[in-house]
């Protein structure tokens, strides 16, 4: 009896173990992912040579959502509201947004046990000369099966979290494109408004030069009449002033377009930029940069934060290709009534049930697997590639930014000391030309030197006010990724 006893032992363990044997053979001949990896890495910001092109100031710090009003327009904030209320372009991207969740809300569905009730009748003539026994067999009969259904994947190896994560990360992404197409329709919108200020500006000066010329005609009249001057100087002076006039009309010309442009960015027809008033747009705010620079921009720049999301999307990609490669288990169970005809379908009798487990296992695919998890290594290598253009391209737009700013401060001065000059020349040739102590050349190209001067100055202060709406929009635009931990954890 004690010997029967060891020699069952003995056979159970030995059964066991070539189970066990053959369970780890089968896994060998599996499907595998040796040898495929990536070594391409995320750029750390520190790691670029930045302290001299974008030095930190005592002061500085980042734009605040609403750097708009620190021109002081009240209209310019309006139309940015106005924008984000009914723009076509922001539409998109709230709907790129819903397309990403619902997606997510699919993989989350994957991740939870699934369960459906099903009925179907079927009205059948079974064979006299088949499975079916008599007395049904060469009949017709009504079958009603009713099924209450219920399926679990395990998930052992993480497939449908990674996927799950791999969508939220997405929606994370979208969220952040969203904000950075907000941006950009913000700074469109504002420069294109101070390009608006910019004609305004120069429609004065040349209202201003056409009244001058309208000046001297008169004064060369005088001048004619008096035996100083001819005739050739009275037409120079009528073409003189027909081209100042050609001009006035020019710009007439271009600030209806501009009103159209940013009629068209709201998103609206072009009636409405007809409506828009005048711009009355400040110098704005110092310029200054914060002081933790660069590393904070990561987090601050929209494009850069949905490049970082779509790089964590990629990487639980790549989690969920791996486990593609181990056994799927899912487990299956139903419960329901079938029966032929009505009347014994709600008894006892006609009662069915299953459950029991489903596994699969990829052995041989022709290499199926191990191509999806290259094409996925290669999709994480694109979007490291796509995050680390955006942040040499996010610092080289604030450097830039900067560096325009100071250069145009530094050509205002010495534009700001010519215009005084050129005007002062300007008063004093004419009022030698009106005593009859110059000829006409001297005082057009007085004028000619007092108008470029002026035109140079309006230029560059508008020139300022751009470059500091787009140092703004490089800097974020007062936007802020309040997720960024999160990828930080992962």
């Amino acid at each position: 009896m004690f010997k029967q006893v060891n020699h069952d032992r003995l056979t159970s363990r030995l059964a066991q173990t070539s189970i066990t044997l053959a369970f780890a053979a089968v896994l060998t001949a599996c499907a595998n992912y040796a040898g495929i990896h990536s070594d391409k890495d995320m750029a750390e910001p520190q790691s670029y040579a930045t302290a001299q092109s974008l030095p930190a100031a005592d002061g500085g710090r980042w734009p605040a959502p609403d750097w708009a009003d620190q021109f002081g327009d009240a209209q310019l904030h309006a139309l940015l509201d106005e924008a984000i209320a009914g723009s076509p372009t922001l539409d998109q991207a709230r709907a790129r947004i819903a397309a990403a969740s619902a997606y997510s809300e699919t993989a989350r569905a994957n991740t939870l046990p699934q369960v459906g009730a099903s009925y179907s009748w079927t009205r059948q003539r079974y064979s006299e000369n088949a499975l079916v026994p008599p007395p049904y067999a060469g009949s017709w009969q009504s079958e009603n099966k009713g099924l209450l259904s219920a399926s679990y994947e395990l998930d052992l190896w993480g497939k449908n979290r990674e996927a799950l994560r791999a969508a939220v990360s997405q929606v994370q992404a979208s969220q952040a494109d969203a904000e950075a197409v907000r941006l950009a329709l913000d700074t469109s919108i504002a420069r294109s408004y101070n390009q608006l200020a910019r004609l305004y500006a120069l429609r004065d000066i040349t209202q201003s030069d056409v009244a001058q010329r309208e000046q001297i005609v008169r004064i060369t009249a005088g001048r004619i009449a008096n035996g100083l001057d001819t005739e050739v100087e009275r037409k120079t002076a009528d073409a003189n002033l027909a081209t100042s006039r050609a001009t006035l009309s020019a710009l007439d010309g271009r600030i209806v377009a501009t009103r159209y442009q940013i009629a068209a960015l709201l998103g609206k027809g072009p009636d409405r930029g007809l409506s828009i008033d005048r711009p009355r747009l400040g110098i704005g705010d110092e310029v200054r940069l914060p002081g933790n620079l660069p590393a904070d921009l990561v987090s601050r720049r929209p494009d850069l934060v949905a490049a970082r999301w779509r790089v964590d999307s990629m990487t639980h990609d790549i989690k969920e290709a791996k486990a593609e490669f181990y056994p799927d288990i899912n487990l299956s169970a139903s419960l329901g009534l079938d029966a032929f005809g009505f009347g014994r379908l709600l008894t006892a009798a006609s009662r069915t049930m299953s459950a029991g487990p489903a596994i699969h296992l990829p052995i041989f695919d022709g290499g199926a697997l191990r191509a999806q998890l290259k094409g996925r290594y290669a999709d994480f290598d694109y979007a490291v590639a796509t995050y680390n253009q955006t942040l040499v391209t996010a610092l080289s737009d604030v450097a830039t930014g900067l560096s325009q700013i100071r250069s145009t401060d530094a050509q205002l001065v010495d534009a700001t000391s010519a215009q005084d000059a050129a005007r002062s020349a300007q008063q004093l040739a004419l009022t030698q030309y009106r005593a009859g102590l110059t000829n006409q050349l001297t005082v057009l190209n007085a004028e000619t030197n007092a108008l470029a001067a002026e035109r140079a100055v309006a230029d560059l202060k508008m020139d300022r006010r751009d470059q500091q709406i787009a140092l703004a929009a490089a800097l974020g635009g007062g936007y802020t990724d309040t997720q960024a931990d999160a990828i930080a954890a992962r």
